[in-house]
This record gives C-alpha cells, sequence and structure tokens, in this order.
C-alpha cells in the first residue's frame, strides 16, 4: 500500500506563494484583456515573491530543523536563509521587468517573442504601445524553481527544481526588444549549454544512486562514511558538482556566461546574476555539507583547483572587455570563484551545525545579490538610439551629466571590488577569514590578488565616468543619455544601494543571523 507522505503546509508556504502566483499568471495570460493586463501581471508576481519572503521570515519564529514532503525537502536555517535571499532579489528583478511600463516603446522585451527576427512585423512592433507580460509567470516558475533548488533533500527533486528554474531562463533570454539576433542567439547557447549540465547532473546522480542505492542527501553522508573513496561515488559527485558549477558560471564551465549576459535583456541579466548564483550555490553547499560534509577528500582538491581557475580567468578577461554587460559578466566569474573559497572553508561539522565557510557564503550570496542587481539597474539607464549605451566608451564623462546616476554606479564598482565600507568588503573578509582557518591560505592569497587584477576593471569604468571627456555620437552629436528611471527602479536603487552601505559599515545583525541559520542543519 502507498502511503501519503507527510506534508507540512506552513513549511512549504513560501514555495507555494511563488509557484501558486506563476499559475494565476498563467491564467491571467490566458484569459484577462491585453489592455489591462500588464499591472496585473506585475501585481500577481510581486504578491507571490514579497509573500513568499514573508512566509520564510515567519517560519524563522520558533524555528525547528526538520524534513518535509516525506523527508524530500529540508526546512533548516541555511535553505529559509537562501530562500528569502532569493525572494527578495526575485521581487526586486521584478520591479525591473515591470520598468518602462509607462512607454511601451522603451520596454526591455520584445512584443511577441513568436515573430521572426528583422521581418516587418518585427521591426513594425518596435513602435507598437503594447508591453510583454508572458516574462512575469515565466520568472514566477524560475524563482520557485530556485527556491525548491536550496531546499532539496533528495537528488531527484533537485534535477527537478534544476529543469523548473533553467526552463524559463532560457525562454526569457530570447526576448529582447532590441537586437534581437543577438538575444536569440544566447538563448540557444544558454540552452544547449544547460542541456549538456543537466545531463552531468542526471549522469552523476545515477553513478550515486549506483554506488550507494539512494538519492537521498542523508543516506548518501551514511554510505559515504561507510565505504570511504568508492571509485563510483567519487565520479558520481564530481558529475554532480559539474552539473551545479555550470549553472554557477564558474571556470571552466563558464562559457555561455559573457555571451548570455550580453544577449539577454539587461533586466533578465541582473535577475540571472543574482538569483540563479545564489540557487546554484545553495544547492552546492546543501550537497557539500550534507551528504559529504565529512568526507572532504572527496571534493576539496575539486572544488580548490575550480576556484584559483575560476578567479584567474573572471580576473584576467575582464580586463580585456569594453563592454560593460560582458565585463560583468567576467566579473560574475571572478566572484564564483571567490565564493568557493568560502565552500573551502566548509569544514568539519558538528551535528547538525555548520562551520563559519557556510555562514559567510550565504552572507556573500546575499551582498553580492544586491550588488549585481543594482548595478544591472544603473545600467539599464544610459541609453542611446539603439537602446542601452553598453560600450565603454559611451560612458566617458557621465559624471558631467547625471552625477547621481555616475555616483549610485561608482558605490556598486567599488562593491564588487571590495573597497571598505562596502558590502563588497565584508562579504570577501568573511569568505577568505573561513578559508583561512580551514588552513586554506594559499588559496586566499591567490584570491586577494585576483581581486586585487579585478579592481582594476572597475576603477577603469569609475576613471571613465568622472576623468574623461564626454562621450559623442558617432555622427559627433551628442551621446547617449541618461534616462529618467521610473518608480520600479527607483525603488530596485534605494533598495540596492541602502543595503550595499550598510552591510558593509554595520553587517553584524545579518552576518548573526546567516551564523544562526548555519548551526541548524539537516543532515
Amino acid at each position: 500500500m502507498i502511503e501519503a507522505p507527510d506534508l507540512s503546509f506552513a513549511s512549504l508556504a513560501p514555495l507555494l506563494f511563488v509557484l501558486g502566483a506563476a499559475c494565476v499568471g498563467v491564467l491571467v495570460e490566458a484569459f484577462w484583456p491585453r489592455d489591462t493586463r500588464h499591472p496585473v501581471q506585475v501585481t500577481v508576481a510581486l504578491v507571490g515573491t514579497v509573500g513568499a519572503l514573508a512566509s520564510t521570515l515567519l517560519l524563522t519564529r520558533d524555528f525547528q530543523r526538520s524534513t518535509t514532503a516525506g523527508g524530500a525537502l529540508a526546512v533548516d536555517g541555511p535553505g529559509l536563509f537562501l530562500q528569502a535571499t532569493i525572494a527578495g532579489l526575485g521581487a526586486l528583478a521584478i520591479l525591473l521587468f515591470a520598468e518602462r511600463s509607462l512607454d511601451p516603446a522603451r520596454s526591455a522585451f520584445v512584443v511577441s517573442a513568436a515573430v521572426p527576427a528583422g521581418s516587418p512585423r518585427d521591426r513594425e512592433l518596435l513602435t507598437v504601445p503594447r508591453v510583454q507580460t508572458e516574462v512575469y509567470p515565466l520568472a514566477s516558475f524560475a524563482i520557485g524553481g530556485m527556491m525548491l533548488f536550496v531546499t532539496a533533500n533528495d537528488l531527484l527533486i533537485m534535477f527537478v527544481a534544476l529543469e523548473v528554474l533553467s526552463l524559463p531562463l532560457y525562454l526569457i533570454c530570447g526576448m529582447s526588444r532590441r537586437r534581437r539576433l543577438l538575444s536569440q542567439e544566447a538563448a540557444v547557447k544558454y540552452f544547449l549549454l544547460g542541456a549538456f549540465a543537466s545531463a552531468f547532473f542526471l549522469y552523476g546522480l545515477a553513478l550515486v544512486y549506483g554506488a550507494t542505492g539512494s538519492v537521498r542527501l542523508a543516506a548518501i553522508r551514511e554510505a559515504s562514511l561507510a565505504e570511504g573513496s568508492d571509485v563510483l561515488l567519487v565520479l558520481g559527485l564530481a558529475l554532480l558538482v559539474v552539473g551545479l558549477l555550470f549553472k554557477a558560471s564558474v571556470a571552466p564551465f563558464h562559457t555561455w556566461t559573457p555571451d548570455v549576459y550580453q544577449g539577454a535583456p539587461t533586466p533578465v541579466t541582473a535577475f540571472m546574476a543574482a538569483c540563479t548564483k545564489v540557487a546554484a550555490f545553495g544547492a552546492i553547499l546543501r550537497l557539500l555539507y550534507v551528504s559529504f560534509g565529512t568526507a572532504e577528500w572527496t571534493w576539496r582538491p575539486l572544488v580548490y583547483g575550480v576556484a584559483i581557475v575560476s578567479m584567474v580567468v573572471g580576473a584576467v578577461l575582464g580586463l580585456t572587455q569594453t563592454d560593460l554587460k560582458r565585463m560583468l559578466a567576467y566579473s560574475s566569474i571572478a566572484h564564483a570563484g571567490f565564493l568557493l573559497t568560502g565552500v573551502i572553508g566548509l569544514g568539519e561539522f558538528s551535528e547538525g551545525g555548520g562551520g563559519s565557510g557556510l555562514a559567510a557564503t550565504m552572507f556573500y550570496l546575499l551582498t553580492y545579490g544586491l550588488t549585481t542587481l543594482g548595478a544591472f539597474a544603473v545600467l539599464t539607464l544610459v541609453r542611446d538610439g539603439d537602446g542601452e549605451a553598453t560600450h565603454l566608451s559611451q560612458w566617458a564623462g557621465l559624471a558631467s551629466r547625471s552625477p547621481l546616476t555616475a555616483a549610485v554606479m561608482t558605490l556598486f564598482l567599488l562593491a564588487l571590488a571590495g573597497i571598505p565600507l562596502t558590502a563588497g568588503f565584508t562579504g570577501k573578509f568573511a569568505v577568505f577569514r573561513a578559508a583561512i582557518e580551514e588552513g586554506a591560505w594559499p588559496l586566499a592569497l591567490v584570491a586577494l590578488l585576483a581581486s586585487a587584477v579585478a579592481a582594476f576593471f572597475y576603477l577603469r569604468v569609475i576613471v571613465l565616468m568622472y576623468f574623461s571627456p564626454v562621450a559623442t555620437g558617432a555622427d559627433g552629436g551628442q551621446g547617449p543619455t541618461v534616462g529618467v528611471p521610473g518608480l520600479p527602479t527607483v525603488l530596485v536603487l534605494a533598495i540596492t544601494a541602502t543595503a550595499t552601505l550598510v552591510l558593509g559599515i554595520l553587517p553584524g545583525s545579518v552576518l548573526d543571523l546567516a551564523e544562526q541559520a548555519a548551526r541548524f542543519v539537516v543532515r
């Protein structure tokens, strides 16, 4: 007889909010009149993400770590912290999606994705006063998949979550209103390479199941402690990690990142850079600290080497970029290496608790997500006749045209560089200290050198904005302009800039929250 699994609807509330909003969004897309559909879709998506954030915070009251859905989902400190981070960043990304709704011709999204790029109908739709609304339920499904990803206590559930978060992203990457061919090329590259990554993960899952007889993370941990360095187990773990490192855009599994970041609509790029990074590293952390936390011999050398490669590739190749979106893509690759120094700091675990590396990595994910989301929000404001002005030369002299825009972008770039009194410095200090405490000081030294190299291309943009002549257009006339942000972008910039400063100057309460969350781990 098949028994129904135990379900705690209170524990599932964050997922129910987001996925419920996604399903409602699909119904709205099917039945609501087109003329008034956009504000309804924005409202539904925001209710889903904000509701998920609020329910996650409520779950932390009288908190006791547990599992639900028959043990397939973990309700623990790290899972709730990362779910709250994804829901908060997702709500900010939804606001960026909704920007320029009062001027649809300047929207980031194509009116109809099914129209062939460059066709007469496509050119006609560039000026049609309609706004794309399918992106909101797609984004909500992706956020739901990400929140499921970081709490999955079962490799099969983790694979399902991986697909739920990936498939909507493949679609919305190809929905850019301008530069349609570049956007569609980015979507195809992301889809093909994502399919390979999913295949790696699924093959690794099969090998781990063959070695241990289970797909539950706790059972895998017990088998790994009992059997030692079983070849199938180690190979399966390596393939699982490779599939997850692809999602986290870690070198050498990063080849999709620059092209997709450049080709996707900028709000989608911001969404991927912030939320997908949190989800991917959340799954990596759960896989390592639950299944293999006391068997470091199986994963530490792999992560150590990949961290060095990612930091070097991101920092060095970022120096050669002339497009801001590609530069931020290589910045993302370098930061993935910095995050892996915190993963190295996971160390030994006490029963039900994690090391300092777990708390440091979760805090870094929060600070990086806020900072990079703010940087891409500023990027949407600087525009020329072809859309967003992303070439570095177009940002020359920006401070003389819009001092406030240049100042806000400077704050985010300094945070990404890890300058003191910004959230970026606090996050880097936390993960580097965790690595040093575990004896990985050579890795921390490489990370410091890579940070110094990466700081150059952030500071180069600041120098361009403040100390270079004002950029001019190709015809010698006035160059790019700074658009007046709408209320959604103003909210995003206000929240991210404030958080970047507060988490740099007074990070204690959030660091303590991350450390408390790391003590309550479902093993």
